[in-house]
């Protein structure tokens, strides 16, 4: 009894002695370390904030700024976490490939969305259109309601919501209607070729001189633009604010009509003249 009392003693004395040079040799590297971590994640915030305000000073996209202030941050922390690992003797090389192949397959399983992420950071960052413009991309033409990371939401001119992911509408080809101030209307009306051709064009250029949404600059254009099969073609081009482009152009197809039949110029339409013949 004496003897097993004797020998857990001399264990105690063992673990206690391992111990005690465990915290010899790694107490400082361990305490060290925590304040390393709580100087890095407070330095890793104060980073985050500057980021974020640096943004704030060049106008950057408010959708955008949140996020990649965060990325900044956790970038630094992940930094400081390996620097840590690092100071208490952890072999970081292994522990940065977990990071790596995590990462891979993360991605891999994610590529769909992380595509449509990459689309709408590029979107928000190259700004080739912004809310409330009418644009034509990815197939489909309307009015850009939102734009967010993943997606880009539009309404078309039949009053239905369209969600198009970015991955999409970055790839393809987009047109913005309302990227200028000004666009040109064109038109094209044909006459028969028994009609006054130059009393047409008077009617066109008067019709473009009294209309005030017709602007003086860039002057409007109005010339022959194809002798047809059975119609000569006036191009009749004025330009407008953007905002006025369907008015002028609906106005414009009604009033020419009424003008040309009150001026007896006749506006040509498909015929066909078919010649019986009698036999004996």
């Amino acid at each position: 009894m004496e003897e097993e009392l004797t020998n857990s003693a001399d264990k105690v004395n063992e673990y206690s002695k391992i111990a005690f040079d465990y915290l010899i040799e790694y107490g400082p590297k361990v305490i060290m370390a925590v304040i390393a971590l709580i100087i890095g994640f407070w330095l890793a915030g104060k980073v985050k904030r500057g980021f974020i305000k640096a943004l704030d000073k060049r106008d950057f996209d408010p959708t955008l700024k949140p996020f990649i202030g965060n990325i900044v941050g956790w970038l630094f922390k992940i930094l400081v976490v390996i620097s840590v690992a690092s100071m208490v003797g952890i072999e970081t090389t292994s522990f940065i490939a977990v990071l790596g192949a995590a990462g891979l397959a993360v991605g891999l399983a994610l590529q769909g969305t992380l595509a449509n992420f990459a689309g709408g950071v590029l979107l928000l960052i190259l700004k080739p259109f912004k809310v409330d413009d009418v644009i034509d991309g990815a197939g489909y033409m309307g009015v850009v309601e939102e734009i967010t990371l993943f997606y880009t939401k539009m309404r078309n001119f039949q009053n239905r919501e369209i969600v198009i992911p970015n991955a999409r509408l970055s790839n393809d080809s987009i047109v913005n209607y309302s990227a200028k101030e000004i666009a040109r209307v064109d038109m094209v009306f044909g006459i028969g070729y028994g009609s006054d051709l130059k009393r047409a064009k008077e009617i066109l250029t008067e019709m473009v001189e009294k209309d005030e949404r017709c602007l003086d600059d860039p002057a409007p254009t109005i010339v022959i633009g194809e002798l047809a099969d059975s119609s000569v073609n006036i191009l009749c081009r004025p330009w407008t604010k953007v905002s006025d482009y369907w008015p002028t152009y609906w106005d414009f197809m009604e009033q020419v009509k009424l003008r040309f039949d009150a001026e007896g110029i006749e506006i040509p339409f498909p015929q066909r003249d078919v010649h019986m013949i009698k036999e004996d």
